[in-house]
């Protein structure tokens, strides 16, 4: 007994001193471990990709699991039943893939190069239109003025510090597209193969995983971690599924409608509407204002078109497509989404503002959580206690006899 109290002692002063070195490093010296856990998200890439699309096909293939058992009335193994519905569903995502590549990406190359075309029509146009307001204006022109007088070196600066820098760095990239795609394409079947594994394994692994942490934990600990895992499924099954679905519907209504409106560049304007969309409540705005003005370049009233077209489209969204798919998926209220998705935006880009509301669930969750716990250790249940605006004072029983 007395071995294990050392060793238990020395494994926290151990850990606690490993901490303190990698903060210190991390904050202060060079991060060697932010750039090693960085190369090792590089070399584990696919892996990532496999399980993220074994986690979004899970729910389809337990579907097809039910309808192979329905139809053969439960006489084969699970084994079988098994690789038959990811067999099943692997089929029908290639499909779609088909689909879209055969149908939207011809379009959508075409509005891209139509688009590169006019350019210097669009130039033009956006060029006179500035000459005419400027003209009509002479208040405007000489602001205009003045501000260029001021900004001017700033101006130079910028363009030559940072914009050219950047330039340089984006043809690098675009020169180097044939290697990133083929790493793509690389890693999307490395990760097809790790996904097809998992969801073969899904219950098995689940299993050995409940194992592994029942094993090192105690009991309680155990089904407080579990529950928080299923809460943390919930939120994250409900968002992420629901709100890929949801955005691929809008895509594809937005290319429909956008087709028998015979608006400009209609594949284009389809794929910003639904790339956006999956970025909840600043999504709409970010694919439809670019959008707008790609349309208002060819002709006005179109633009007016689609701006009413894109309102209906996300009522019906907002009313009927979404909470059917969504629900309340995530119960966090509007303002900690718009909290969650500037903070994720700001440290992690349009990842981090589609992932960031499910994370900030989980975390208000997990606040919740501990907040009641620790209420109902204090004999508090309910809300009646704290709606009242003035101070609350709990007074005690008499002890006196």
């Amino acid at each position: 007994m007395k071995n294990k109290s050392w060793f238990s002692w020395g494994l926290t002063v151990f850990l606690t001193a490993a901490a303190i070195m990698v903060c210190y490093d991390t904050i202060f010296r060079r991060g060697v471990l932010p750039a090693l856990l960085g190369q090792l998200l590089e070399v584990l890439r696919p892996v990532l990709f496999g399980a993220a699309m074994a986690y979004l096909l899970a729910p389809m293939v337990n579907a097809a699991d039910r309808v192979i058992r329905r139809l053969t009335r439960a006489r084969l193994r699970q084994s079988v039943v098994r690789g038959c519905s990811v067999l099943a569903v692997w089929a029908l995502v290639f499909f779609v893939l088909y689909l879209l590549f055969s149908i939207l990406v011809p379009q959508l190359y075409q509005s891209v190069v139509t688009l590169a075309g006019n350019a210097q029509t669009y130039y033009n146009t956006v060029h006179n239109w500035a000459d005419k307001l400027l003209d009509d204006h002479p208040d405007v022109a000489a602001w205009v003025s003045d501000a260029a007088n001021e900004y001017w070196f700033e101006l130079r600066g910028w363009f030559t510090d940072t914009f050219l820098p950047q330039a340089r760095q984006t043809l690098t990239i675009v020169t180097s597209g044939v290697v990133s795609v083929l790493a793509f394409f690389r890693d999307f079947f490395v990760g097809m193969i790790v996904s097809i594994y998992l969801l073969l394994k899904k219950e098995r692994s689940a299993v050995n995983s409940r194992k592994l942490l029942y094993s090192v934990t105690a009991e309680p600990t155990y089904r407080r971690l579990l529950r928080a895992a299923a809460k943390a499924d919930s939120i994250f099954s409900g968002f992420v599924r629901g709100k890929l679905l949801d955005s691929f519907i809008i895509g594809v209504l937005c290319f429909v409608g956008a087709t028998c409106l015979a608006l400009p560049y209609a594949p284009l304007v389809s794929v910003f509407v639904g790339v956006t969309n999956i970025i909840p409540f600043f999504g709409p705005f970010l694919g439809a204002i670019p959008s707008a003005f790609l349309i208002l370049l060819v002709s006005p009233v179109k633009c007016l078109y689609f701006i009413l077209f894109v309102l209906v489209l996300q009522q019906l969204d907002g009313n009927i497509i979404g909470p059917k798919i969504l629900g309340d998926s995530t119960e966090l209220p509007s303002f900690w989404v718009i909290v969650a998705i500037l903070v994720g935006g700001g440290f992690f880009g349009i990842p981090g503002m589609f992932l960031g509301v499910p994370v900030f669930a989980c975390l208000y969750a997990l606040a919740g959580y501990y907040r009641d716990m620790l209420l109902r250790r204090k004999g508090v249940e309910g809300d009646e206690l704290f709606r009242t605006n003035d101070a609350v004072r709990i007074d005690k029983p008499d002890n006196k006899q």
